[in-house]
């Protein structure tokens, strides 16, 4: 069986296929192909592959045939309505009658479809893993408004916090005075607002003297320092931070029509740390150390700080006191009490 002609092979394919002279750019040969994406002009029967081409970079498409390597482009060709994307292959062919080239033109539709598959794709994992991230972020920052760091971090690593005792620390609760019987009582919207400017102001400062926000339970905020992370500053940072926020309660109530006055009490003392809940999670604290400090807080006087004599001990000379005398505390027996006033030199 006789084999067909090479001429006849190369019409019947797919791809755009002519030969030229790489000096003089005229075409010797064509496929039908070739002639349907890239037409003579009517006025140029004759046109050679520069003008058949107009995209092709002539330049430099020369001086690659003629340094015996390869040329490769893409571009498109249009075919009825719509372009076709195609990559365009010119290299040197050794004949027998001279010098010639030979250009080939592939449709790379699928290969641009599969790559844009694969580009959406991918930027479809991008933009998941960012939304993932973004939504660990924020779990985070939501976890750590109800544990410190550290109990976050070991909870993180080890799927459990242990409960820990904290021999020296100090606690501090404040509670609103007449807050049922506040003029914006019966609006929950004016409440939650102003509640929620007043606590994160006090996180805020907690946070300036290395103090932990641990909860807050209606009008009522505690705050710890020496936990989880201890130090032996514990007593000073907490009285810091009470001072300041008496403080910036008395120039709000100045700016404010609605006046908020607060009992505060602090102590320092032996405390327990641990994570609660199963699957609504809280950190709070136990012992001694809190309940005396709750008993600080229901015995003191509105917008004053109130301690007992070993917390007052804990913060030297550096802080000045009223004495309150003695008092029976349920619990704990007889304590001598004090305001705590202020801290010498502050500049509030």
């Amino acid at each position: 069986m006789s084999q067909p002609p090479l001429r006849s092979i190369l019409q019947s394919l797919p791809s755009a296929i002519a030969s030229f002279d790489p000096v003089t750019w005229q075409i010797d040969f064509e496929n039908a192909k070739f002639f349907q994406w890239f037409p003579a002009p009517v006025d140029q029967p004759e046109a050679g592959l520069d003008v058949r081409i107009p995209a092709l970079d002539t330049d430099r498409t020369a001086k690659r045939i003629a340094d015996g390597r390869p040329f490769m482009s893409e571009s498109e060709v249009t075919s009825g309505p719509r372009a076709i994307p195609v990559r365009i292959q010119i290299s040197k062919l050794a004949t027998d009658d001279g010098e010639r080239a030979v250009c080939v033109v592939t449709d790379i539709s699928k290969e641009m479809e599969s790559q844009y598959m694969l580009d959406s794709y991918s930027r479809m994992a991008e933009k998941n893993a960012r939304d993932l991230q973004k939504e660990k972020e924020r779990t985070e920052r939501l976890l750590l408004n109800i544990m410190p760091r550290a109990v976050f971090e070991e909870m993180r690593d080890y799927g459990t916090a242990t409960p820990q005792k904290f021999d020296s620390a100090s606690t501090l609760m404040l509670d609103f005075v007449g807050f049922t019987d506040m003029a914006i009582a019966d609006d929950p919207s004016a409440v939650v607002s102003e509640l929620n400017d007043i606590f994160s102001a006090f996180d805020r400062i907690a946070e300036m003297f290395g103090c932990e926000r641990l909860r807050t339970i209606g009008d009522a905020y505690m705050a710890v320092s020496g936990v989880p992370e201890t130090t032996p500053e514990h007593a000073q940072n907490i009285a810091r931070a009470a001072l300041r926020m008496r403080r910036y309660l008395e120039r709000r109530n100045q700016a404010h029509p609605q006046k908020w006055e607060a009992r505060i009490g602090i102590n320092s003392g032996a405390v327990i740390g641990s994570l609660v809940g199963v699957q609504k999670y809280v950190y709070d604290l136990f012992g001694p150390g809190v309940n005396l400090a709750a008993r600080m807080e229901t015995m003191s006087e509105p917008m004053m700080i109130t301690l007992n004599e070993s917390t007052r001990q804990l913060l030297d000379e550096g802080f000045t006191f009223s004495s309150r005398g003695d008092f029976e505390v349920k619990g704990f027996g007889t304590q001598r009490l004090y305001f705590l006033d202020g801290e010498y030199g502050e500049k509030f």
